[in-house]
């Protein structure tokens, strides 16, 4: 429980004779009762105005309730911005978590996932109690905690966060989305470092344009002390240029504050000598390709910014074996490979391709999709992309949500209009694995590129069903030896 002047005591904002009111519970989401007496915040979105559900909220127990405009409720109490209200009212409900961990955040379109969970792995094996905010999954320590976007909700972030506190987490690594930031989800957060991967595109049915992408980014410097930017991207260059907070930078190809030299690139991973100032250290990272130079650098600088010692930070990361659904090998116990990975960008596809390249002494195969209810103008760049690094490909359905998948695929084949790569049209993702399996030959290296750690496929009205690549790599496998 907690009193509505208490929740509201450090925002300026003035209730009168509503103040001493006793909640019991908070929410933006018209679809839940959170409490017998809670406090309902009317936002209004894309599709849906919370504000016209106020009624029917005071009627289901909301004995507060912020709104932009008079609703005529004597329950109300109207404020500027709802939205951006909301985080910073939950961080007051759950009594400030974030102020009780230093808070890490990660941007870009690629990579956010490989350097959060790399970093997040360092930080435990340092002694420092870490929790992760991402892609992927949450994780508090060592807890698992499942997650529905890459930057919570507001009311889930700060619940997080105060789980995070009260078991004793030092640093919380988090990928920060540029629609969360746009949409002002992190609220009162302060980021004692921000990091910054590099800009391509994606997410333009949210953004619009490249402008306006780049601009949500740059929000995150906004609400952070320091940042580290990757030069190697025009975006990152002209961040530096932009922001006001102290900055430091890296590059997996020329000199910066953080930088690689001697760089070699395998099928398996990569080899790099770690340079900052007069420090060198020899670097062996289990991920494939120049991005993951790029990767595992911005970990390393991370904890020297950090203050902790480059060496430390280089031995761990030589240990460790990779990241889930990212340039993953999955065995096949054949004279064939199959890496699964979370490509589903124009640039991220061109990044694992080529680093798989390097290594590949047979055919390299792309089989990949797009999702549905997605950046449309992306599709045939993503065939485009495939068909200059790949010597094979099956084009098949991702997460179609509520599009035609034959009509995405059509989107996508446009891009291979003037092109001489052969191809193959399979619809269906899991009979296109089959065929890729089925199919492959001595020496091949298949990429299964777009859903990389999900285990799930989206279809229409949102239904999930359970996709694992894993797993259905090793029916084909199995339906292999059979034949056999």
């Amino acid at each position: 429980m907690m009193k509505l002047s208490e929740l509201v005591k450090e925002l300026g904002i003035e209730c009168g004779v509503l103040g001493d009111t006793e909640l019991d519970g908070l929410t933006s989401d018209n679809r839940v009762t959170p409490g017998k007496s809670f406090a309902f915040v009317c936002i209004k979105g894309n599709t849906f105005d919370g504000h016209s559900a106020a009624e029917d909220m005071v009627k289901k127990g909301a004995a507060v309730v912020f709104c932009e405009r008079d609703l005529g409720l004597p329950q109300q109490v109207i404020v500027e911005d709802t939205r951006g209200l909301y985080p910073h009212l939950c961080s007051a409900w759950f009594g400030h978590p974030e102020r009780e961990v230093t808070m890490l955040g990660v941007t870009g379109t690629n990579g956010k996932t490989t350097i959060t969970t790399t970093l997040k792995k360092t930080l435990m094996a340092l002694g420092k109690k870490s929790g992760l905010i991402g892609t992927c999954q949450n994780e508090i320590g060592e807890e698992i905690v499942a997650t529905a976007r890459t930057t919570p909700e507001p009311y889930d972030l700060f619940e997080l966060l105060r789980r995070m506190a009260d078991a004793g987490c030092e640093y919380v690594v988090m990928e920060v989305s540029s629609q969360g930031l746009e949409q002002k989800r992190t609220g009162p957060c302060r980021f004692r470092l921000a990091v910054f991967t590099n800009l391509t595109q994606d997410h333009l049915d949210v953004h619009g344009t490249m402008e306006n992408y780049y601009q949500a980014k740059k929000l995150l410097f906004n609400i952070s002390d320091e940042a580290l930017i990757n030069i190697d991207d025009d975006y990152g260059r002209r961040y530096l240029s932009e922001i006001t907070i102290p900055a430091k930078t890296y590059s997996a190809v020329e000199p910066a504050d953080f930088y690689a030299e001697s760089v070699s690139l395998g099928a398996s991973g990569v080899k790099y000598v770690y340079c900052s100032g007069d420090c060198r250290h020899n670097v062996t990272f289990a991920m494939p390709g120049l991005f993951n130079v790029s990767n595992s650098l911005a970990v390393i600088a991370v904890c020297s910014m950090l203050g902790i010692e480059a060496k430390s930070a280089v031995a761990l990361l030589n240990s460790m074996t990779g990241v889930r659904g990212r340039a993953e090998v999955i065995p096949t116990g054949r004279d064939f490979t199959v890496i699964c990975d979370y490509a589903h960008t124009p640039d991220a596809v061109s990044n694992v391709l080529r680093a798989v390249r390097s290594g590949a002494e047979g055919r390299l195969v792309c089989l990949f999709g797009c999702g549905g209810n997605r950046d449309a103008k992306k599709r045939p760049r993503m065939a485009e992309a495939a068909a200059e690094n790949a010597d094979y490909l099956i084009v098949t359905s991702d997460n179609p949500r509520n599009e035609d998948p034959d009509a995405i695929i059509d989107d996508i084949l446009a891009g291979l209009e003037g092109k001489t790569t052969p191809y193959i049209r399979i619809t269906d993702r899991r009979e296109a694995i089959f065929y890729a399996v089925q199919n492959a030959q001595p020496k091949d290296v298949i990429v299964l590129a777009g859903k990389g750690h999900e285990d799930y496929q989206i279809l229409a009205g949102g239904k999930k069903i359970h996709f694992d690549e894993r797993e259905v790599v090793a029916e084909a496998l199995g339906q292999v030896i059979e034949a056999d």
